[in-house]
């Protein structure tokens, strides 16, 4: 049940029914629209988005233009919440300080003065501390505004206007870039070089159907106000700016320091976009603190202005490309950037655009704001005209007109039928001082009307030639090259394009200090990782009523398996498990492992080594180690059991033969050739049952016989399998004298 909002009378204070789905879809759909359009993506035309819009127009109102002094932020931010944006002044005043950060900004709008953070990740002093202006470019957005360069709305109060779109005489989107994220989709385009958009739009000025290979040979990829180094292969890029999704790897720039007799170390310059650099250091120091990165010796921060970050090897011998990579792989000093341009087009609709789509947008944006100028200008010259040829009139008939306006109580009837004015010039001539009436002026309203003839031709003529106006574009175009492009201040590229070094990343061992350790599993699911190799008779501690089920030695390089009942298969770094001081960790913390999945073994997997799987029910198969190595810790299904029964057995391939025994104490040897190997499912059959289930399996070579130990821990050996000897899928025999109760080789 929900309240009609309708305002009028005649609603007022009914009730409607609508289901309660229908109601919350239609709210949250608005909702979802609103915020879409009106909050989080950027406009195509001008690349901003709403709170920057006004922003940078109450900035304008103010008129805190480049060449002007500054004012308090907080005068700004009470305009743009007091008259524009209906939301918080945390917002305005995040999002204007943002826009005056020359590293988060390749082109800044807003001229700062004052604390605006830093790339350490510092926030901005408070705004009553901070002042502000408009910059060249921000400036550029707007001009043409007063010229109906664009439309303009009421504001959410009714009492103000500002503009839907800005004139945007600067490829915003493209050179700045822009982020947001909406009800169900979400914006990321980083920023480019604006000379690069430049050039690229005059090509695309004289020829739309420019192929996007073209394109790209003059915007090569992304320009970031950090610089770094792009290394994403062009193949990529080129798919990324044809779809208008993808990404772009990018990395610190750095450069190796000679201190002499083959010592060196490694300067780092430039960091990738977006990463706080107070992060990053407590990132690598945390490596070395860890000893995750046995390459690297020592770090320090040594930055003033500019970025130095100082990196020490341990070790001359260390090429520095590999500490690099390394690095790389382990911190922030290589990030992937996402290109998703989720836009709002001319007509408010947001859409993927790609490349080629977001520059013609832009074209065809800047072609409109020109005829909408030029028509204004029209009306303004038309009107003026009109004034000046009735002013020449006049002067023409300067006695005749003292007389009427002397001897006529309403002279103006009288001018407009004698003299063929309209209603406007007989307006103008009567509120026209007596001083005006002079020679000069006369000659200097003829040069005028002149001048206002030859200029409505011109712009008559800009207005219906599309080749006019593609020359006038042109011409702004190189405008804008020449005050932003790479002769300008700040206009040269920063961010470097170039390929990966073919430099292979040291193995994983090498982020890892090697020591050697002892993993101990318990019945109850606790594992940790004890120092050193223990002796078999090590007594560990365990929780009460809990005791040790697996224990393995390893090293912290290592990867271990978990193999559990359910047939799936768990990676587990043995660098990662709780150390040996503690009683460990439930190893469910460590994987998704169901809680009535048990672990049926633990071992180190080894290059070539293979292990036999086997189900309660007695199928199985033989698996590579390798193949049981999961990615991620919902695991990997290897084995399949079937409905009502689970993985029994993981048992290591040695042998030619392998012996199982179940549950109803029967016994069979066979060739372990008769069993596939496979990568994952429910395999053969090994051992037939009847009322059992597999006990236990393992391998052997036949011509040693088979072992087990009894109870009191003595072996037992028998040497002749031949009473059990078959072929797979037998039941077998009764398993030989001695042999352990439990049916477990032990």
């Amino acid at each position: 049940m929900t309240q009609s909002s309708d305002s009028s009378s005649a609603d007022e204070g009914r009730i409607f029914d609508e289901p309660l789905t229908r109601a919350l879809g239609s709210r949250y759909l608005a909702y979802a629209i609103s915020t879409i359009t009106h909050r989080a993506l950027p406009d195509v035309r001008d690349g901003l988005k709403p709170v920057h819009r006004r922003v940078l127009y109450a900035m304008r109102q103010l008129k805190l233009d480049p060449s002007l002094g500054y004012k308090k932020s907080a005068r700004v931010v009470g305009d743009v919440i007091g008259k524009y944006h209906p939301h918080g002044e945390a917002s305005v005043y995040d999002a204007m300080v943002r826009l005056a950060q020359d590293f988060s900004t390749r082109y800044p709008l807003v001229d700062g003065q004052g604390n605006f953070g830093n790339i350490d990740g510092d926030s901005a002093a408070a705004q009553r501390y901070t002042e502000a202006r408009l910059t060249e470019v921000g400036a550029a957005l707007m001009e043409g505004l007063e010229e109906d360069g664009a439309d303009m709305r009421p504001t959410y109060d009714g009492s103000e206007s500002e503009p839907e779109v800005m004139p945007a005489a600067f490829p915003n989107l493209l050179a700045n870039g822009a982020s947001g994220i909406a009800v169900g989709m979400a914006a990321s385009v980083p920023p480019h070089n604006a000379g690069e958009l430049c050039d690229a739009l005059q090509i695309l000025l004289k020829n739309p159907k420019t192929p996007l290979d073209d394109l790209i040979a003059l915007i090569p990829g992304p320009d970031f106000p950090t610089g770094g180094v792009l290394v994403e292969p062009a193949a990529a890029i080129r798919e990324a700016y044809r779809t208008g999704r993808g990404g772009f790897r990018l990395r610190a720039r750095w450069r190796t320091e000679d201190l002499g007799r083959g010592q060196w170390r490694i300067i780092v310059t430039e960091i990738p976009y977006q990463i706080q650099k107070e992060k990053l250091i407590e990132r690598l120091a945390s490596l070395i603190e860890d000893k995750k990165s046995p390459l690297l010796a020592d770090m320090r921060d040594e930055s003033a202005e500019d970025v130095r970050i100082v990196l020490e090897p341990k070790s001359r011998a260390v090429a520095p490309e590999a500490l690099m990579e390394a690095l790389f792989k382990q911190t922030d000093l290589e990030t992937r950037f996402p290109l998703n341009m989720n836009v709002l087009d001319s007509r408010r609709t947001p859409r993927v655009m790609a490349l080629n789509e977001v520059l013609q947008a832009f074209l065809d944006h800047r072609r409109e704001v020109l005829l909408r100028r030029s028509n204004h200008r029209l009306n303004k010259l038309r009107t003026r005209l009109e004034l000046v040829e009735g002013f020449l009139i006049a002067y023409l008939n300067l006695d005749r007109l003292i007389e009427i306006l002397r001897g006529e109580e309403e002279p103006k009837p009288l001018m407009v039928a004698e003299f063929g004015l309209t209603e406007t010039q007989a307006e103008a001539i009567l509120n026209m001082r007596l001083r005006s009436l002079r020679k000069l002026e006369e000659m200097e309203l003829r040069n005028e009307r002149a001048a206002l003839l030859k200029e409505n031709e011109e712009l008559s003529a800009l207005v219906d030639s599309p080749a006019k106006q593609n020359a006038r574009l042109a011409a702004e175009i190189r405008e804008t090259k020449r005050r932003f492009g790479p002769t300008a201040k700040g206009g040269a590229r920063r961010t470097e394009i170039a390929e990966a070094p073919k430099v292979a990343a040291p193995p994983i061992e090498a982020f890892i200090e090697r020591e050697p350790v002892t993993v101990i599993l318990s019945e109850k699911g606790w594992i940790r990782a004890m120092k050193g190799h223990l002796a078999a008779d090590f007594e560990a501690k365990h929780r009460d009523g809990d005791k040790e089920a697996f224990r393995l030695h390893a090293e912290t390089t290592d990867t271990l398996i978990a193999f559990a009942a359910s047939g799936k298969a768990y990676a587990l770094a043995a660098d990662k498990l709780p150390g040996g001081r503690s009683l460990g960790e439930p190893v469910r913390l460590m994987a998704d492992l169901a809680n009535e999945d048990e672990i049926v073994a633990l071992f180190v997997p080894r290059p070539e080594g293979k292990r036999l799987l086997a189900s309660s029910d007695g199928r199985g198969f033989v698996a590579l180690e390798a193949n049981m190595l999961a990615q991620t810790r919902a695991g990997r299904q290897v084995l399949t059991p079937e409905a009502g029964a689970q993985a029994k057995v993981c048992a290591a391939v040695e042998g030619d033969h392998a012996a199982a025994v179940g549950t109803n104490r029967k016994l069979t040897v066979f060739p372990l050739e008769q069993v596939p190997e496979m990568t994952r499912g429910k395999g053969v059959t090994l051992q037939r049952y009847k009322g059992a289930e597999l006990s236990d399996i393992r391998t052997l070579n036949l011509a040693e016989g088979l072992s087990w130990t009894e109870g009191g821990g003595r072996r037992r050996h028998e040497p002749d399998l031949a009473a059990w000897l078959g072929n797979r899928g037998a039941a077998g025999s009764i398993a030989p004298r001695g042999f352990p109760r439990d049916n477990k080789f032990g």
